[in-house]
């Protein structure tokens, strides 16, 4: 089996563009979720990236394609150059010595811009002139073709970024994209990890991306009970802690770029750490319905850690999905309890930092973990104080170990495992060893 290495790590996010510059804002525990102003209600606090930029020029020939990207893959695509970048390499040179054909690329999307169709506004307003509450689909159909773009179902496709990053790159190896929410991200590691291991690829990028931030996702999402009230501002994403209400939405992009580890040591790159297990389940709850199951990540987190021969005594730490939800977080903390077998072990929720994007959060908060790692501290879980009373009355709260503010690691080079879940109850979980 081939081995592959962490070389690259590419993220754009509310807080910022870049791993250092994300750590850095860890380390000072400053979230980029910010007031919009002239916004209200469940508008008013959100994570919004503010400078998007590309760290490579996109060339000529590609340059009119750009105007087909969503939001998200806008994001994605950022990400994605930002790891390149970052492992030492251009969009060139990351193909000396390594074929087309070889290269992998796998990308996990969230995107709900367009979910709307406020695109087709123009023409259903011309439509319904007359009646003012009856289509009339002839005029529906003269008006479509004066006054909606056809290409708004390149904007509109799970697979937006695809074609557009891989040309860009000449990534022309295995390849996927993959569209189911919070944990698809994960999933795309994996696929990138096992596209290397088996023999398949040479370099590998695994890329989340996605924006929730358009009106009809955010609607959609308070109607599920999802969203917080925001009555605290900022600061009322709270992870596991007894007062939580709900996620504050935001957008990013995140990327890991993988190598051949002989490769990457022939290359003098620097190497980050290894994916060294993953796992990838469905939990279902006991009831006709989508409500969350009693232990939502439990199976995900246990695969990956026999996968990785990792003890769980010896991470140093664990960081949940922590989308904030009553249910969500409580079903999580079960899970954690059910493994950890009564030793203490810290825990972290890193979504305040840069609100929850996603399919991005869960390789941009690998990436932070990575740097975290760097940093010697176990990230603290903003606006924290305290467990549910139920998990306080047995004892709980002296096992799960969290806390609003950074604790000094005891070890450089430990492993952490990082887990995401999305709504029906998928979840995906991955061990990652730092170096």
């Amino acid at each position: 089996m081939k081995e592959a290495a962490i070389t690259g790590l590419g993220i754009i996010t509310s807080v910022g563009k870049g791993a250092d510059e994300h750590i850095r804002a860890v380390k000072d525990k400053q979230t980029g979720i910010k007031e919009r102003a002239g916004s209200g209600g469940i508008y008013k606090y959100q994570g919004v990236v503010n400078n998007l930029s590309y760290d490579f020029e996109i060339p000529a020939k590609l340059a009119g394609q750009m105007k087909f990207l969503n939001r998200g893959s806008t994001l994605g695509l950022s990400a994605a150059l930002n790891a390149i970048k970052d492992a030492g390499l251009t969009p060139e040179s990351c193909s000396v010595g390594i074929s087309p054909g070889r290269r992998a690329l796998y990308i996990a999307t969230g995107d709900f811009t367009k979910v709307g169709y406020d695109f087709m506004y123009p023409a259903t307003q011309a439509a319904a002139a007359v009646t003012g509450n009856v289509i009339d689909y002839e005029k529906l159909n003269k008006s479509a073709l004066a006054k909606v773009s056809p290409f708004f179902l390149l904007e509109s496709i799970s697979n937006n970024l695809f074609s557009v990053l891989s040309a860009v790159l000449d990534f022309k190896g295995p390849n996927t994209t993959l569209s189911s929410l919070s944990p698809c991200g994960g999933q795309a590691l994996e696929l990138a990890l096992r596209s290397i291991n088996q023999g398949r690829a040479d370099i590998a990028l695994a890329v989340g991306c996605g924006s929730w931030l358009s009106p009809v996702p955010m609607y959609e999402m308070e109607g599920l009970g999802l969203l917080s009230a925001c009555s605290a501002g900022a600061a009322s994403f709270r992870p596991f802690d007894r007062r939580r209400d709900g996620f504050i939405a935001g957008e990013g992009g995140a990327a890991i770029l993988l190598e051949r580890y002989d490769i990457a040591k022939s290359r003098g790159a620097k190497i980050y750490g290894f994916i060294r297990g993953v796992g990838n389940f469905v939990e279902l709850s006991d009831t006709p319905s989508i409500s969350v199951p009693e232990k939502v990540i439990e199976k995900c987190m246990l695969t990956a850690l026999r996968q990785s021969n990792t003890e769980v005594s010896s991470l140093s730490f664990i960081s949940p999905h922590g989308s904030g939800t009553k249910k969500g977080d409580a079903s999580e903390i079960r899970s954690v309890l059910s493994i950890i077998n009564g030793k203490p072990t810290p825990v972290c929720g890193m979504k305040p930092y840069t609100g929850h994007m996603g399919a991005a959060s869960d390789i941009g908060e690998i990436i932070i973990g990575i740097k975290t790692q760097e940093a010697m501290i176990i990230p603290a879980t903003p606006n924290f104080s305290s467990l549910d009373k139920t998990f306080i009355d047995s004892g709980d709260n002296k096992t799960i170990l969290i806390s609003d503010d950074h604790i000094q690691a005891s070890a450089k080079g430990n492993s952490f495992l990082s887990v995401s879940y999305g709504v029906g109850g998928q979840s995906s979980a991955v061990v990652v060893e730092t170096c």
